[in-house]
């Protein structure tokens, strides 16, 4: 797995975190929907960025931004809410 540099991109209704490399990106989408809960509802991760880890990465920041500003996380992407599953440790984030 790479080490990734993930950045957040957080607006009034919506935001996304990303991963850059050799002009693409990878991303995980959400919406917001009151001060203390979003919705992720996306995660596109490029052929290119396959096998990286780069989708977990996306995940973790969210954990990590969700812990740390004190949301929570509705995982209406199939992807996050399957890391959600594997990850018990990040119960305290997703409802």
């Amino acid at each position: 797995m790479s080490d990734h540099i993930v950045t957040r991109e957080h607006g009034a209704t919506k935001g996304r975190f990303v991963i850059r490399r050799e002009g693409e990106e990878a991303e995980l989408t959400y919406s917001v929907t009151t001060p203390t809960l979003i919705i992720a509802d996306h995660t596109g991760v490029p052929d290119s960025f396959r096998g990286t880890g780069a989708g977990l990465a996306l995940v973790q920041a969210l954990v990590d931004a969700a812990r740390k500003d004190g949301f929570k996380v509705v995982a209406l992407c199939p992807f996050v809410k399957a890391q959600a599953q594997k990850h018990p440790d990040w119960a305290d984030v997703f409802v």
